[in-house]
């Protein structure tokens, strides 16, 4: 193993931005939902599991890391962790977030630039109050935008994530746990410098208890020999015995010089009594504050150790359940591949069986209806030698009225019409091409 390998390695050289927490019930309450998790029932899904319960499994999985997604991004706007710090943005949502910064930059520069300019008449001439007022104008939507590209980046998170799948949750949880080992680690650093200042403060503090005892010593000293003295002026005033003289008004002045020295070095000693205990006290409160931050930071080690070393090997857990999940997804595809080939073969099966089937029947149909079309076709022979019968009848008939009536006879021309061929053409190209056709007169009847 690496010798620079120190899961609780912390590194006071490195100074990070201090965050305000303001803390609030967001701990308890993700701790009471995270409680709520257990499932007396989990035994038996295992038990028995399908492809299908899987499925639910999986989508109860999703539905899981969503909400402790969404909970954690509420409890970072509640405890005052940066949004955009602690989230896996992407390129649309990260550049709200850009374009805002980029703008409020932009415009503090052009509103520097205006109030740069010299205030001269010909400046003024040119717009400079205008332009100055246009930046400022600018500055303050520009800071407006920025204020609220947060908002709107975040807002554009939740709704990706609410569609998101399973794999895109995780990543999302293993940022944000990556984010918090970083964070952890940079609170192990402040931790760490006010330990020093406080290790400073109770030398500081030890040096001045000691400084103030001193003074108080020397203070009281001062008091010993001024009470000496002031005992020796009130007793050299008893022994004035003219109370009006000059004698005793010095002597008066004198006890009173003495005893204001004495009231000023009484305050002295108090004032450096109060200190050294003050000070005293200090060493003490500030030796119980650095345990206290050694002791918490201590703890800080032990998680951000655990997150970093948990999270790197929760990564490739991750992977192999994400994995899973598309190798379940194959499983299934397979499955319905072989189901739906299955489906087919049959339904191809059914398909050729009734393709032959029908194909004999409709063979043996086909055999059964010749006595039928021959049965009709008698019918409409029978029906055509009748209708001829009826002609050559009617023939006849028409004949003899002929006959009769005109004295022609007419037998020797239906024969005639009769033996002749009824598919032999009647002109056109089928006449002689030598034989004139009769030109039509005036006597002609038909026209």
């Amino acid at each position: 193993m690496s010798d620079d390998f120190d899961l609780l390695e912390t590194n006071a050289q490195e100074k990070a931005e201090k965050v305000d927490v303001n803390w609030g019930k967001a701990i308890d309450q993700m701790k009471s939902k995270l409680a709520q998790e257990d499932d007396p029932e989990s035994r038996q899904k295992i038990l028995n599991a399908t492809l299908d319960n899987v499925v639910d499994m999986a989508e109860k999985d999703r539905t899981t890391l969503l909400d402790a997604i969404k909970d954690l991004t509420d409890y970072q706007d509640e405890v005052g962790i940066m949004f955009e710090g602690f989230s896996a943005l992407n390129g649309a949502e990260q550049k709200i977030i850009d374009d805002a910064v980029k703008r409020l930059e932009r415009a503090k520069v052009e509103l520097e630039d205006a109030q740069n300019k010299p205030d001269t008449w010909w400046n003024n001439l040119w717009g400079r109050k205008s332009k100055i007022k246009d930046a400022e104008t600018e500055l303050a939507t520009a800071q407006k935008v920025r204020d609220a590209s947060d908002n709107k980046a975040k807002a554009m998170f939740q709704q990706r994530i609410e569609t998101a799948d399973v794999q895109t949750l995780l990543n999302e949880l293993s940022f944000k746990s990556q984010a918090a080992i970083k964070r952890l680690k940079d609170r192990e650093i402040e931790i760490k410098e006010v330990e020093e200042s406080l290790k400073t403060a109770i030398v500081e503090a030890s040096n001045n208890h000691t400084k103030a005892l001193q003074k108080k010593k020397e203070v009281e000293d001062q008091l010993e020999a001024q009470y000496a003295l002031l005992k020796q002026a009130r007793q050299a005033l008893e022994e004035v015995a003219d109370k009006q003289s000059e004698a005793y008004s010095k002597a008066l002045s004198a006890v009173t010089t003495l005893e204001q020295k004495v009231e000023e070095l009484e305050g002295l000693k108090n004032a450096y009594t109060t200190l050294a205990a003050s000070k005293d006290s200090f060493v003490h409160k500030h030796n119980l504050t650095i345990k206290v931050l050694t002791s918490l930071r201590s703890n800080l080690q032990t998680h951000r150790a655990k997150l970093k070393s948990d999270t790197d090997e929760r990564l490739k857990y991750y992977d192999g359940y994400v994995v899973a999940l598309k190798a379940r997804t194959d499983q299934e595809f397979a499955a319905i591949l072989e189901h739906l080939g299955v489906k087919t073969d049959e339904h191809i099966g059914e398909t050729l069986a009734a393709m032959h089937t029908a194909s004999a029947r409709a063979r043996q149909e086909m055999m059964d209806n010749i006595p039928v079309h021959e049965k009709v076709m008698q019918g409409v022979y029978g029906s055509y030698a009748e209708a001829l019968q009826e002609i050559r009848e009617k023939d006849k008939s028409i004949q003899k009225n002929f006959a009769e009536r005109y004295g022609i006879d007419m037998k020797q021309i239906f024969e005639d019409y009769y033996a002749a061929d009824a598919n032999a053409p009647s002109g056109g190209d089928g006449e002689p091409a030598d034989t004139p056709k009769p030109e039509a007169g005036n006597d002609d009847l038909l026209g």
